[in-house]
């Protein structure tokens, strides 16, 4: 019987994966069974995080403007102006208004003002 020449799908496979795994450390970038492991937990890590990041920045705007507006004196609370943003129908995002909580204090200011009246 002669011998069968494999063909490249199964070498083609391997090199994405290695491609991938390039940058990883040690066995983990070279041995193919540990690369695909590491491929799978990275992928796991990566999607995992995107819903987690967004958590993480949006707690990061809320603590923000509510440093600013207790600092101002502007609101009591974070809950307070966001209420009363909501209820002149005045919607900014909470990262606009982190924003402009750190850059131009005056200018929340004077949005809170336009709140109260």
């Amino acid at each position: 019987m002669t011998r069968v020449r494999r063909g490249y799908i199964a070498r083609r496979r391997r090199t994405k994966i290695r491609l991938f795994a390039s940058t990883f450390i040690g066995a983990h970038s070279r041995l193919t069974r540990t690369t695909i492991q590491q491929k799978m937990r990275a992928l796991v890590s990566s999607h995992r995080d995107r819903g987690r990041q967004k958590r993480d920045f949006r707690r990061l705007w809320i603590t923000r403007i509510n440093a600013v507006t207790r600092e101002n004196k502007v609101f009591h609370s974070y809950s307070g102006f966001m209420h009363n943003l909501y209820k002149k129908q005045l919607i900014l995002n909470r990262k606009i208004l982190a924003q402009i909580a750190i850059s131009n204090k005056n200018c929340l200011y004077m949005i809170s003002n336009n709140i109260i009246k």
